[in-house]
Formats: structure tokens, sequence, C-alpha cells
């Protein structure tokens, strides 16, 4: 930077920064200023869509291992309410941003992003092109990546990105999940915007893999009383509380490195109703003996559509995966079921232009629907086990952060624990609003 440069920052509210380099595995190169902690980490560099929900995203256990890149240019312009953070700290590697914001200007407010993330030390850089650094993981690919503020030497960087280990094959759940600390109870700082709780008439036991507070929220929201059990809990115990249902939760990483989940997860199906999102989608899919694959870039952000086969509605999501589940591999077509196609297609969106909700016989749970596509890339989002109660999506339904158009779901969790065995026909134009406070008065 030059003098000139220094100088003047020296007179705003950011000050005088130190240089900071981001260096991809590849030895992509980009060179920035420091707005967080200072140090070096090593991560899978991935990129987030949403808007806002900054704190949401880096408090979200399922970024794990990674390093987020926000695509929109300026962050931490409404600060920090700490009532919005989804676990106690900070699961993020580090951060990188086009623009970061020192003064912000909220009511809510407590503090800056950048005082946050020097006090749990997460290293974050500013003033790159974010749109470059985007547009080449979507070119080629996830990869590791080292974001420095000690060493300068790009070449020195990516030798250690090369070296820095796979999310592939590790299991990150066993950290990120934290049962204890976990959040049964609904904030009061949140009265101003959502209506009282529903009566509670359903007991629900939430597998926490690394849950977020806000989903656990929803699900007392409508109803539930919740208790959450660790990530490797034997599907015994959880039967001796004698559940309504059982939730898997989201999660970081590897899908194929966390067997103790899928498995006891294979051992409640059919024997109490499941609902599962994200890597708990995955669970259940693995539990089915289905294949997970690695996604070229993933899914993160909060403006992902996705189309429901039963209803025809598309719903603006709130993702956050690098992995997914491969329909084909959960079994053969039943034609009879499906519009009397009998092949599998490479995009999923075929079925959509068909008008048809595909059914495949799984060896070791009957018959499976296909429920939710991807529009932007025909992926696999949703599915429905028809001869044992349960169901899963790959995203996140909590809108936190995110739209509201997935509230349904928990709608149909608890229409799926009281006995509905068809509970994914609703319509989100009579959902999305459920629970929320506008000019005083609340949806029911």
């Amino acid at each position: 930077m030059s003098e000139s440069s220094e100088r003047l920052l020296s007179r705003t509210s950011k000050g005088v920064q130190a240089p900071a380099m981001l260096v991809l595995e590849d030895g992509t190169t980009f060179v920035g200023r420091s707005c967080g902690a200072a140090g070096e980490v090593a991560g899978e560099v991935c990129f987030n869509t949403s808007m806002v929900g900054y704190l949401e995203i880096l408090t979200d256990p399922s970024y794990a291992g990674q390093i987020i890149t926000m695509t929109y240019p300026q962050i931490g312009n409404y600060g920090i309410c700490d009532e919005d953070a989804q676990r106690s700290r900070i699961h993020a590697k580090g951060m990188v941003v086009r623009d970061m914001c020192a003064t912000p200007s909220n009511w809510r407010s407590t503090r800056s992003l950048p005082d946050m993330l020097r006090a749990e030390g997460v290293v974050c850089i500013e003033g790159i092109d974010t749109r470059a650094l985007v547009r080449h993981i979507r070119d080629h690919g996830a990869m590791m990546g080292v974001l420095s503020t000690e060493d300068m030497d790009a070449s020195s960087l990516a030798v250690k990105a090369k070296a820095a280990p796979s999310l592939v094959g590790r299991n990150l759940v066993s950290d990120a999940s934290d049962a204890a600390s976990a959040s049964c109870a609904v904030p009061d700082a949140h009265a101003f915007a959502q209506a009282p709780i529903a009566r509670v008439h359903r007991s629900v036991v939430a597998y926490d893999c690394g849950v977020k507070d806000s989903i656990l929220e929803n699900l007392i929201r409508s109803g539930c009383d919740v208790t959450c059990v660790a990530w490797d809990t034997p599907a015994e115990e959880v039967l001796a509380m004698h559940p309504d249902g059982v939730f898997l939760s989201n999660g970081p990483g590897d899908p194929d490195a966390v067997r103790t989940t899928f498995e006891e997860a294979a051992r409640l199906m059919g024997r109490v109703p499941l609902f599962g999102i994200c890597l708990g989608h995955q669970m259940m899919g693995l539990a089915s003996g289905a294949e997970a694959e690695k996604l070229k870039y993933g899914h993160r952000g909060g403006n992902h559509p996705v189309q429901n086969l039963l209803t025809g509605r598309v719903e603006i999501t709130a993702q956050n995966h690098g992995f997914g589940i491969v329909f084909e591999s959960l079994g053969p077509i039943i034609a009879e079921e499906s519009g009397g196609f009998a092949d599998h297609v490479d995009d999923l969106r075929e079925w959509i232009a068909r008008g048809v909700a595909p059914v495949v016989r799984n060896e070791r749970f009957g018959r499976i629907r296909l429920t939710h596509v991807n529009l932007n890339d025909g992926t696999l989002e949703g599915i429905q086990f028809l001869d044992v109660p349960a169901f899963c999506v790959q995203y996140h339904p909590e809108a936190s952060p995110g739209p509201t158009d997935a509230h349904y779901l928990f709608t149909a969790f608890m229409r799926l624990m009281d006995g509905d065995h068809d509970p994914l026909r609703i319509d989100i134009a009579d959902d999305r609003l459920a629970g929320w406070r506008f000019g005083g008065e609340a949806h029911a």
C-alpha cells in the first residue's frame, strides 16, 4: 500500500491495516488487508451468496474446516446481534470479504464484526476482488487455501495449501456436535418479530451433528418438546426416550465419514418418524445404501431455487453443503409409480418437465419418492420414504439466514408424527408466514 493510501486510511474508521494474503492450492493469489485477527489458517475456500446473515453463517457449525467468501460486497454494516448467533462460537476457519464495515448502525447491534473476529481469533481479509475468486472456484471447483497475515510469500502459502488436509474423508461432526450446549429454548430477544410458541404436543429427539439453534427453535415453535443428543448416540437409547419423532440435523464435512450416525439412523427407520435436513438428509440417504458425491463447488446461500414435485411450488431456499446424495443409487425406478418411465435421468430437472415425482425401489426401506429438485443444477434436494414414516431435504428450512418459503417442512414433520402418510403436500403460500409478527399481528 502506498504512503498516501495509508495516510488516507489512518483518518477513517478502518485505520491503517496490516497486509493479508489468500493463496489457493493451485497457486492463485489474492493480496488484501487484514480486518480480523492476526494469524494463519488453512481450509476449503467456499462462497456464500447471501446478502445478509454473516453472523449466522459464521456461527453455523456446518462451516467447520472452511474459509467463507461472501459474494455481497459490503459485510458488517449492521454489526453483531448476539441473539442471532447459531452457536456460542464461530466455527468457520476464516473469512473473505470485499469491503468490511467497521462502524455498524443497528439498534440491536452490540459490537462490530471486526471486533468479534478479533475477539475469537478468526482471520479475515478484505480488499480483494471477490468476484474473481468466486468465478475461479466455479470454474475449477472447490479447493484448499491458506489465509495469512504472517507469511506474505505466495509460493510458501501455495505449498501449505497443497499440504492441507481435504474435507473428504474427515469426520468434522465429532467436533461440531455439542448437544449439552445446544439451545432448546426460544430466545426472548426475538419476541418483537415472532408470535408465542405453539402448544407442545409432540416430543422430539434431535441428533446434534452441528445443529443450528434456530432449527431447534423452529421445532419448538411448531409444538415440539426437544431433547438434543450427541451425533453418535445409539438408536436404542433414543428409542428408550419414547419420542414421537427423531430429527437428524445439519453438520459439516464428508457424510461418508460420519458412519456411526447413518448406521444409527438405519436402526431408527421404520420404528419412529424421521425428519432430516442437510447432513441429516445425507445420513438418511446413506442409511438407505445410497452413494454420496462431492459437488464441484457446493450450494451455499439464501437464494437457491428448489421445486417441490408434489405441489409444483418453487421455494427460494437457504443452503450450505458441499456433498449430495445420488438419486440413482437409491434403487431402480418403479415405472408404474413414475408415469410409466423406467429409466433414471442424468439431470433431475427432466422429471419436472415430465410432471412426475418418480419412485424407486430401495432394497432396505421399500419405495422412496423424489420430492424436491434443485433448479440451478438438477441435483437431488429432497426424498420421501413411502413405506416408513420419514422424509428429508438437502437445504435449511429455518430461515436463519434466508427466506421463509420452506417453513412448511416443520409443519410437515408435525403431520408425519400425527400419522399423515402424505405430509409434504402443503402450499407454501399458506405456511411461509406462520409464527411471524407484522405490525403487531401474529400470523398463525
